[in-house]
């Protein structure tokens, strides 16, 4: 991820890759008598009422005004605060269901439209395709990118990165080189040339993150990063190749093969 500069709305113009991998909450919807909105798994905190879930729905209940009032359950499986775009997976797929329980008939355009209203990256949930993003997130770019033949290991330490103090550690420049331009290149090369802006302030202040990236790649891993402003790292193995790591017992570990 590298931040490009900053807005005079007070966001930040970026350059990244998305990148989807089967790790998901749960969703359920159910027409009711009243608006309702309940969670389990993973402690979701602040209020209800601020959840992006119940967000979504009332986003579209303001232009659709026949949907009926609905009891959602959230199962709360990805990590909160991890950099891997949870919550915001969790407002796409709330349009996305949405719009087919109750057949508003939105295009794709229509519901990005919809998603990017509630947050930089949630409109890259509704294709959940590789892209190249850029803007704040929400101009996507498809990019022909198959990992497939490779497995991944993701380490959440349990450590919450302020998003907007990462945000201020950073100076804001252009890369050498262009993510599209790099991601063509053999998975192997990555390490040489991809990077994360964030890395440098987060693993500063949180050394044992910049410890999960190391000991990735003292295990095999081809490419290893941070991902978003973290505190969620991500290593890019060999297929079934992924080392036994002794992590410890708080952190959460998660195969993808």
């Amino acid at each position: 991820m590298h931040i490009i500069r900053k807005r005079e709305d007070g966001f930040h113009d970026l350059e990244t890759i998305f990148y989807p991998l089967p790790v998901t909450d749960a969703l359920e919807v159910i027409s009711s008598k009243q608006v309702h909105f309940e969670s389990s798994g993973i402690a979701v905190p602040g209020e209800a009422a601020d959840n992006l879930c119940l967000r979504a729905y009332q986003l579209l209940l303001a232009d659709y005004p026949t949907l009926p009032p609905v009891n959602i359950h959230l199962h709360k499986h990805i990590p909160i605060g991890a950099g891997l775009g949870g919550g915001s997976a969790d407002a796409a797929f709330m349009l996305r269901l949405l719009n087919t329980r109750y057949q508003l008939n939105l295009d794709e355009a229509r519901l990005i439209d919809y998603a990017a209203q509630l947050g930089s990256d949630c409109a890259f949930f509704i294709p959940n395709k590789p892209c190249f993003a850029t803007g704040r997130g929400e101009i996507m770019t498809p990019v022909d990118l198959d990992l497939s033949g490779y497995s991944f290991l993701l380490v959440h330490p349990g450590i919450h990165v302020n998003t907007g103090w990462a945000f201020r550690q950073l100076a804001p420049q252009v890369p050498a080189q262009s993510l599209p331009s790099v991601i063509r290149k053999p998975v192997e090369d990555w390490k040489h040339l991809m990077s994360n802006d964030f890395e440098e302030p987060v693993f500063a202040q949180y050394p044992a993150i910049r410890d999960i990236k190391e000991k990735m790649y003292g295990n095999g891993a081809i490419y290893a990063s941070m991902s978003g402003s973290g505190s969620a790292v991500f290593g890019i193995f060999p297929k079934n190749k992924i080392a036994d790591i002794f992590w410890d017992a708080s952190y959460r570990v998660f195969t993808i093969r």
